[in-house]
């Protein structure tokens, strides 16, 4: 008998509460998911291979706002991208300007030389309508030589080249600052003959054959862009994490602690810390420990990638819509009665991918009252019958209902079920960070004595920073309230009002100019045969060749 996603029960109640049972995460379940996500931690730091894959990225420390300079950043994430020229004022301020392209399916999903030489024509345009050359280095993207900082470009003022730091949202096997390789795509990117290639190459060959002056000089995730922008905007972060479209997060691990290095790698001789690359879309891909249901198995199956990235596919804003579609599809096919919409379902409900994440934020908004929905100064005060005939409205427009298909009953219970997956996604998120915490030191989970280990904390009574960027965490109503709620179950409440969770702001741009300043300084230190001290707080990695020679032999 073939299998259905409908759902059978004499009592509308019963169906409803199984559903709630299977998104609500009890405590227990919080802990279970941390436990395990600490494990993988543990495996990606000791061994490549891994789904979770722990990238060193090579950037060792972080900001603190007094950085300067002006430079080109390129940034692609996902739907858009970006050409920003970006400048720090070094004082915790920067300015920007930008363009924003759009990357079509078509580009995401073809030749991958097709898609690079659409990223090299978008930098072009950019810098042709800004009127800067692209046959010299603009004198606005040097670095700016104040406070005794050096000028990397000092003595190369007749180079033609434009220095770019490039952030790219993807699973990246960094082998230094200015060189990675592909390791998966995600977010609905599948761009051919890309997998295993060198994501700068890529770009510099693309620049190169439309004879472009400008040079990659550095590859950075956009967590790690996160990171660093709200290390340069706050003076100090921990953890960069992205919860939009996809997830991810980068954290300031200790050197000591990544044992996949060997004894015998350079970074291992620098020691102190470098910003690790977590990739924690692709955590618990077995399943194991994540609290599926059969509506998630149903997307992942659908998906064009099933059986990976399956921590994402919980959390991000790409498959939160879908994930409330296929329990609303399941309702409306209840037997041996609909529980929604008398059976009727619209095209948008009926077509995959046809609830977009943005309506349950949208609906959320009716429920509590906020944007378009704010309620009249002096009638605050609402019902709700009030509440739900706004949420109706919503559900009305924005699945392509008649007015009268849809009850007030109907708003309700559609409600209730965007709510339980975007709170489920936001509990399981505040695992994520509960899980760093505890990795680096600043945390005991609260069940196994957070209390009396208390004064072994590292950074005790300090505040610890969180840069957090995305649609859903910017956005969604409750968002981080959610968050908050799982992260103080599992770490204690007087760690978590410590937690200081900040907006970064426009990491990726932000981010990727600190890299490229980090690249540029690196290769004038290089040239000198020192490293000269200066404000940047960032040190320089390894070389090239011998990150290069190292990731050849862990290969081998």
């Amino acid at each position: 008998m073939p299998t259905t996603s409908a759902l059978v029960a004499d009592n509308v109640d019963d169906i409803l509460s199984t559903i709630h049972d299977q998104f609500t995460l009890d405590s227990s379940t919080l802990f279970k998911i941390t436990k395990a996500f600490l494990r993988e931690v543990s495996d990606g730091l000791s061994n490549y291979g891994h789904a979770m894959a722990m990238i060193p990225t090579f950037v060792k420390g972080v900001p603190n706002g007094s950085e300067t300079g002006t430079f080109l950043a390129l940034d692609l994430g996902g739907t858009n991208l970006r050409v920003c020229e970006v400048t720090l004022h070094g004082d915790k301020t920067f300015s920007l300007r930008q363009q924003k392209f759009r990357v079509s399916e078509t580009l995401k999903t073809g030749e991958v030389t097709t898609l690079f030489d659409y990223l090299a024509d978008s930098v072009d345009a950019f810098l042709t309508e800004s009127g800067s050359p692209t046959t010299a280095v603009p004198p606005s993207l040097t670095p700016n030589p104040s406070r005794d900082m050096v000028n990397p470009l000092e003595e190369e003022e007749d180079s033609p080249a434009v220095p770019l730091g490039l952030t790219f949202s993807f699973p990246v096997e960094q082998m230094a600052l200015d060189s990675g390789i592909l390791l998966t795509w995600t977010k609905g990117f599948s761009a051919k003959n890309a997998i295993g290639k060198d994501i700068v190459k890529l770009l510099q060959n693309a620049f190169d054959r439309k004879h472009m002056h400008v040079n990659c000089v550095a590859l950075v995730n956009d967590t790690v862009g996160a990171l660093l922008s709200r290390a340069y905007t706050s003076g100090g972060c921990i953890l960069g994490a992205i919860f939009g479209t996809g997830t991810n997060g980068a954290y300031v691990e200790s050197v000591a602690n990544i044992k996949k290095f060997g004894d015998s790698n350079p970074a291992v001789a620098l020691g102190g810390d470098m910003i690790v690359n977590t990739e924690w879309g692709g955590f618990n891909n077995s399943r194991t420990a994540l609290p599926t249901t059969p509506y998630d198995n149903k997307l992942d199956r659908e998906s064009i990638n099933p059986r990976y990235q399956a921590f994402e596919k919980f959390i991000s804003g790409m498959y939160l819509g879908e994930i409330a579609r296929n329990v609303i599809l399941s309702l409306i096919d209840a037997a041996p009665r609909p529980v929604l919409f008398g059976g009727r379902a619209s095209d948008a409900l009926n077509k995959q991918w046809g609830l977009d994440t943005a309506v349950l934020s949208e609906i959320e908004e009716a429920w509590v009252g906020l944007g378009r929905f704010a309620p009249l100064p002096g009638k605050e005060d609402e019902d709700e019958g009030t509440r739900l005939e706004r949420v109706r409205g919503v559900v009305v427009q924005r699945l392509g209902f008649a007015d009268s298909d849809v009850s007030i009953k109907d708003a309700e219970i559609v409600r209730k079920v965007c709510s339980l997956v975007a709170d489920r996604a936001a509990w399981m998120s505040g695992c994520a960070i509960a899980a760093v915490l505890v990795q680096t030191g600043r945390a005991h989970l609260a069940e196994e004595g957070a209390s009396e280990n208390a004064a072994k904390l590292r950074d005790d009574g300090q505040r610890i920073g969180v840069g957090v960027d995305g649609s859903l965490v910017e956005f969604y109503p409750n968002f981080e309230t959610k968050m908050r709620e799982s992260l103080r179950i599992l770490v204690g409440p007087e760690v978590e009002s410590r937690v200081n969770i900040g907006m970064a702001k426009d990491g990726s741009g932000v981010g990727a100019a600190l890299c490229a300043l980090v690249a540029i300084k690196q290769q004038h230190s290089l040239q000198q045969h020192t490293y000269q001290a200066d404000p940047v707080h960032i040190q320089p990695q390894v070389s090239t060749q011998e990150n290069l020679a190292y990731v050849s032999s862990m290969r081998s």
